[in-house]
């Protein structure tokens, strides 16, 4: 007897469905600018419009061991979110509008089910971003991965125009540091974050955490803010007296924000400033998690920083209240010559 594809482990036929349950989905995020519906062999989208000089800025970024949480819990629709959040938000950071996002989906073996919900959170997020979900891949490749779990990568494009990038080169002492909460862990600790509530604490991902009114696996669970039409809402209240955004996420605070800054200049944070979310709490009271370890690890409840000019900083701070956003003046801008990367940050408690 002849064997087919499907007895080595690869079913045609349910990628075939997962595409026709894909459809509807991605046609809910498209823009004007895209060409093409999904299915073809590659995606088409054009520059808006109107654009003098436009440049493509471009990212890509996974969720990490977020996914054992989603395969612990049975969740699957919320972290395509995490997906489009990770890479969209770096993306801003440069004042670039999201325009389209891809996503590459591979798996040992293929649960439509499965797959069509993790799809759907990428579709969300896409909306929540603007921006179109322009194609992806599907993989299926016995062998791979342990029965029940898959991997995921995303990569987004959007546009700025050259005179409108924000590089942060023109900071100077003395402008204002801006925080912009973040819903939680984000996608970030989580091997930390984990191996604190399963081997420390002794919890699993369905029992509940205390404090929190969640169970664990709706505490880490809990979406990655997508911070696009903030900041949209931000660079049109403040225009230029924005110089510079940075996306609090793998190195928290200390990792983050020297990224966007010349050299030669840091940022004084106001920890007090802010109340750090429960999870963060738990998380360092049961480890416990030095101070320090916290920091660099997690985005302790500041998702976003922009940079401002000290007499815009009453308009930004409105503006991404008025987007829905959390917004408070963290720290400021400071000369530390000689500096190690890290060191640029100070934090004031």
């Amino acid at each position: 007897m002849a064997v087919t594809y499907k007895q080595a482990g690869v079913d045609i036929d349910a990628g075939d469905a997962l595409v026709d349950r894909i459809s509807p989905l991605a046609k809910r995020t498209r823009i004007p600018e895209v060409l093409a519906d999904v299915g073809g062999f590659a995606g088409l989208c054009a520059v808006p419009a109107g654009m003098k000089d436009p440049v493509l800025v471009s990212g890509t970024d996974g969720v990490g061991t977020k996914l054992k949480v989603a395969f612990a819990t049975g969740v699957h629709d919320t972290i395509g979110i995490d997906l489009v959040a990770m890479c969209v938000n770096d993306v801003i950071t440069t004042g670039a509008r999201p325009l389209f996002f891809l996503d590459y989906f591979g798996t040992g073996k293929l649960d439509v089910g499965v797959a069509e919900a993790v799809i759907r959170g990428i579709a969300e997020g896409c909306l929540q971003a603007g921006c179109a979900l322009l194609g992806g891949e599907t993989a299926e490749l016995p062998g791979m991965y342990a029965p029940g779990e898959y991997d995921l990568a995303g990569f987004a494009v959007g546009v700025v125009e050259r005179g409108a990038i924000l590089n942060g080169s023109n900071i100077k002492p003395g402008d204002v540091v801006i925080g912009v909460g973040s819903s939680g862990l984000h996608s970030n600790g989580y091997s930390l974050a984990r191996h604190v509530i399963e081997n420390v604490a002794g919890l699993k991902m369905s029992d509940p955490l205390p404090g929190l009114g969640k169970t664990a696996g709706e505490a880490l669970l809990v979406p990655t803010k997508i911070y696009a039409k903030a900041v949209t809402a931000l660079l049109g209240a403040c225009g230029p007296s924005i110089k510079g955004l940075s996306h609090i996420t793998g190195g928290g605070l200390p990792g983050n924000v020297p990224r966007i800054f010349p050299d030669g200049l840091g940022a004084r944070l106001k920890m007090p400033s802010f109340e750090r979310p429960a999870i963060f709490r738990f998380l360092q009271t049961h480890g416990p998690v030095e101070e320090a370890e916290m920091r660099r690890t997690f985005n302790l409840g500041v998702g976003l920083i922009a940079v401002a000019e000290r007499s815009a900083v009453d308009a930004a701070i409105s503006a991404l209240r008025g987007a829905g956003e959390s917004a408070w003046v963290l720290g400021e801008v400071i000369e530390t010559p000689g500096a190690a990367f890290e060191e640029r940050v100070v934090f004031e408690e």
